[in-house]
């Protein structure tokens, strides 16, 4: 047996393809969930639920413990399926691991006299969050040790770490159990003391006053974890006498706050998938009353800059699909005093802006790829920063600087590491500050990637990034993973990983499928994949992965998928729809049972959520959810193998989605095929928060993908 351990975790690097040996899976019973009846009735649609009781864990019923043992079962079961592979999940680890430089300094950036970064130390899973004063020779200030904060504690994230404009105090948030209910603290620099003002179930996301002792929050609701309220506290004063400066009365709404660059304003968003309002007020001015800067409108939306001497918004109004940008006075902002600064372009997506003294930078996506337009507030001409490979992932890195000509951009492509650039705006020279290192050797030459176009059933062309090394045969008997989210119009861009070399070193090409659903290809790319069109989500990715095979890149015994939260969903769809098109799925955090989530409004998200998906309570939505839901689609008939992942303490997608669907799956499957869940027990939404840990989980993942290929 240790041989076979041995053998296992080497083949996939160092044999030829024909003599490979098969992996067997060993003997294991799966648990079988215990079924209770529970009836859902809405519409005059009655539908069984027989899983419903794994709700129970964080409502402390009678099956609180029976959840727990059954989560703990599965986890037992996919050790023990798992097992053989335990020598290549530490080789993988190890591997992944070793490329990652530990000992590592972010870029500073400079912002009110100091020079802000992090950085981390060998064998440290967490960073230090420090600055110096004037130039980087200065002596180094630890603002906030996060690895001595971290120590004894499973989980630990610290965020929205925010300075006072007399740079003594630093506001910031911490989550300790995963639930992105965060904890704000406030610490006096000078002393290194930390106040007695402490700020519970917060979005973690402290915004000074210019007073230097107030500070703007958002307060969540304790139960269904919504961003509800804004509040303002003056250091020094009970919590519990806290300001309540704004109160969002619609629950599919977010809202947060936020400062403008040049510290001059304070703002309160209130967002939806479809429509947006903006309040503000001076920053000098604490106990002001925020001003609506221009009322919700249906179906519109709206986000601003501030400039010294006008705002410019960002808007879809008036049919810009794409959005447009418009600018207004400072001192009348409402929309009939709007006036065009930049008209809508169908060809052209405008994804968002960045302010300067002299400059506004303006970030904008064509033909599925990211440009950055630079724009002279003076002169009124702009010019192109041009990105030269066929794919790739670019963007806004950062910009803290209001009075500065130096533009601080990203880049990076699926064979080239993640680089920072500044880039000046008046001579058009860039200076490269920073690219990942790879530690190990790492030669981008070895490597290919391409930009691929498969044909949708409605004849609408998908783009494909894919990556592989060379030598990779397309030949139908490679193995692929493709990968994808599509939703909530975010874009899934073509970016490197550096864990993602360890599959690509053992024959696997990687594709990200850029569906319906994205943002990739425009706004219509989005709109056309959510709601009643979510259906040609599904449909791309499964489109997508039929082209590969048509075109020789890989077969239905070599293709696999991955997706997570939202792309959970999409692989749950897939199951149903195409389960004889890939070899294996992995569903990371899966959104799979949707209908009974978005009928519950005490579930943290749900409201926030009917822009994207619909509202079940009305008919047409519940029944068109219907038809999709994963968990409501299950059937008896074969199905891909499959590894599931969750969190016990999961807001985003609760742990219950992923464990009722795997229990009714392994009811109603006929194949012999393998299904594991994982559950984190201590983890929620976003995994391990250390910065390898998670690599533990990328290696279970690669084991299982690798096991499969040899079964």
């Amino acid at each position: 047996m240790k041989n076979l351990i041995l053998i296992f975790a080497v083949l996939t690097a160092c044999t030829p393809k024909s003599e490979k040996m098969s992996y067997q899976w060993p003997d294991a019973k799966a648990p079988i969930a215990e079924k209770k009846e529970h009836i859902r009735t809405i519409h005059g649609d009655s539908v069984a639920d027989p899983y419903y009781w794994m709700y129970d864990y964080f409502g402390k019923g009678p099956d609180s413990q029976n959840v727990v043992d059954y989560l703990e079962a599965e986890n037992a079961y996919l050790k023990t399926k798992m097992g053989k592979t335990e020598a290549l999940q530490t080789e993988l680890f190890n591997e992944m691991k070793g490329r990652i430089k530990e000992k590592d300094e972010s870029v500073p950036y400079l912002k009110n006299g100091y020079y802000y970064y992090s950085r981390t130390e060998e064998g440290k899973e967490y960073y230090k969050y420090c600055r110096r004063k004037g130039s980087m020779e200065a002596p180094e200030e630890i603002l906030l040790d996060v690895d001595a904060m971290a120590e004894g504690k499973a989980y630990f994230s610290a965020t929205g770490m925010s300075i006072s404009e007399d740079n003594k105090l630093l506001a910031y948030g911490v989550d300790e159990i995963s639930r992105r209910e965060y904890t704000i603290y406030i610490k006096n620099l000078q002393t290194g003391e930390i106040l007695k003002d402490k700020i519970a179930n917060t979005e973690g996301d402290p915004v000074w006053a210019n007073d230097n002792s107030t500070i703007f929050y958002t307060s969540k609701n304790p139960i269904t974890l919504l961003s509800e309220k804004i509040m303002s506290h003056k250091l020094g004063t009970e919590v519990s006498k806290d300001k309540l400066v704004y109160e969002e009365k619609d629950k599919s709404n977010y809202i947060g706050v936020y400062k403008s660059k040049n510290s001059e304003w304070i703002w309160i968003y209130s967002m939806a998938t479809t429509s947006s309002e903006a309040r503000f007020i001076n920053a000098n001015e604490a106990n002001g009353d925020f001003k609506v800067f221009q009322p919700r409108v249906k179906d519109v939306l709206y986000d601003v800059a501030a400039l010294e001497d006008r705002f410019i918004i960002r808007t879809n109004a008036d049919g810009a699909e794409n959005f447009k940008l418009m600018e207004s006075p400072l001192t009348a902002t409402t929309k009939e005093n709007w006036k065009s600064y930049k008209a809508h372009d169908t060809a052209v997506l405008i994804e968002g802006i960045d302010e300067f003294k002299n400059y506004l930078v303006i970030q904008q996506r064509k033909n599925g790829l990211t440009e950055l337009n630079v724009q002279n507030l003076s002169t009124g001409k702009g010019h192109l920063i041009s990105f030269d490979e066929a794919t790739y992932d670019a963007g806004l890195a950062g910009n803290r600087n209001f009075d500065t000509n130096l533009l601080r951009y990203r880049y990076t492509s699926m064979i080239t590491p993640s680089s920072v650039f500044d880039y000046d705006m008046d001579s058009r020279d860039k200076t490269l500050l920073k690219e990942q290192e790879v530690l190990g050797g790492y030669d981008k030459s070895e490597y290919v990637t391409e930009r691929l176009y498969a044909t949708a059933r409605d004849g609408v062309k998908v783009p494909i990034s894919i990556v592989y090394k060379k030598g990779f045969e397309k030949n139908g008997k490679s193995p692929v993973l493709e990968y994808a989210y599509g939703s909530y119009g975010y874009s899934m861009d073509a970016s490197f990983s550096s864990s993602r070399l360890s599959l690509l070193d053992r024959g696997f090409a990687f594709a990200i499928a850029h569906i319906r659903g994205g943002q990739e290809m425009g706004r219509h790319w989005y709109l056309d994949g959510k709601l009643m069109k979510k259906m040609n989500t599904f449909n791309d990715f499964i489109d997508c992965g039929k082209f590969l095979i048509a075109e020789g890149y890989t077969s239905s015994e070599h293709l696999y998928a991955n997706g997570g939260s939202a792309g959970g969903l999409l692989m749950g769809a897939v199951a149903n729809l195409a389960p004889d098109l890939y070899k294996g799925l992995i569903a990371d955090v899966p959104f799979v049972d949707v209908v009974n989530t978005m009928l519950d409004e005490d579930i943290p998200l749900t409201t926030n959520e009917y822009d994207e998906w619909g509202n079940p309570n009305e008919k047409e939505a519940y029944e068109y959810m219907k038809s999709y839901s994963p968990y409501e689609n299950i059937e008896a008939k074969d199905y891909p193998n499959l590894l599931v992942t969750t969190g016990l303490h999961d807001s985003q997608v609760q742990y219950f989605e992923p464990a009722k669907w795997v229990a009714k799956l392994r009811d109603l499957k006929t194949d012999d095929n393998v299904v594991l869940l994982k559950t984190n027990m201590d983890f929620g939404h976003g995994g391990a928060s250390g910065r390898f840990d998670y690599l533990h989980d990328v290696a279970l993942r690669y084991a299982f993908l690798l096991a499969l290929e040899e079964n």
